[in-house]
């Protein structure tokens, strides 16, 4: 597996979380977040259940460019 690091949130206090990458071989994202809190999980679980072998993390909006960023890099020449 070779992760091609995108970014970090730039606002990132110790510059270290969230990130996002792009795994070069199955072109899947790869999502560092911040957890969610209850009140968030629970509407989210309103919608189905989250598998023991999944969650649900928190992006801020000013990180859409790294995200646009790594869409480009998926779907790149």
């Amino acid at each position: 597996m070779a992760l091609r690091h995108i970014g970090t949130d730039p606002n990132s206090e110790q510059g270290n979380c969230p990130n996002v990458w792009v795994d070069d071989a199955t072109k899947d994202f790869v999502i560092q977040g911040w957890k969610v809190d209850g009140a968030t999980r629970g509407e989210c679980l309103s919608i189905g259940a989250i598998p023991d072998h999944e969650d649900v993390i928190r992006i801020p909006a000013r990180m859409v460019d790294l995200i646009r960023k790594a869409c480009d890099a998926v779907e790149g020449p």
